[in-house]
């Protein structure tokens, strides 16, 4: 089991930055890939940008150049560093977990994939 602990959410006007954290706990040698996710409201939840395992990140068209995806393996904790922040970004942010197989290349935005998930936190970017 794996247990998936974010923070860092917040409100902040267009441009702005926030860095968002999670903290994972239990069995994270486990996992193989470590994403975030997003979701609005009659949405289905988006990925953002993933992190594996050999060190391999992606990150979504949407927010490539803007958003940062890095893991601090000592501390057992992915970060997600959102800079240039817009209005379209709201969202409840998400931190996920997947076994090994899944891949930074194919199949990582598919939310079905991801054993573990966090609670959640919001962002809310105000124009």
């Amino acid at each position: 089991q794996v247990r998936l602990v974010e923070s860092g959410g917040g409100s902040v006007q267009a441009g702005g930055s926030l860095r968002l954290s999670c903290a994972a706990s239990g069995d994270p040698e486990s996992t193989y890939c470590m994403a975030w996710f997003r979701q609005v409201p009659g949405k289905e939840r988006e990925g953002v940008a993933v992190f594996a395992r050999d060190l391999r990140t992606n990150v979504a068209d949407s927010v490539k150049g803007r958003f940062t995806i890095a893991k601090d393996n000592a501390k057992n904790t992915l970060y997600l560093q959102m800079n240039s922040l817009q209005p379209e970004d709201t969202a409840v942010y998400y931190c996920a977990a997947a076994g090994y197989g899944c891949s930074p290349y194919i199949g990582w935005t598919n939310y079905r994939r991801y054993n573990y998930w966090g609670q959640g936190t919001q962002v809310t970017v105000s124009s």
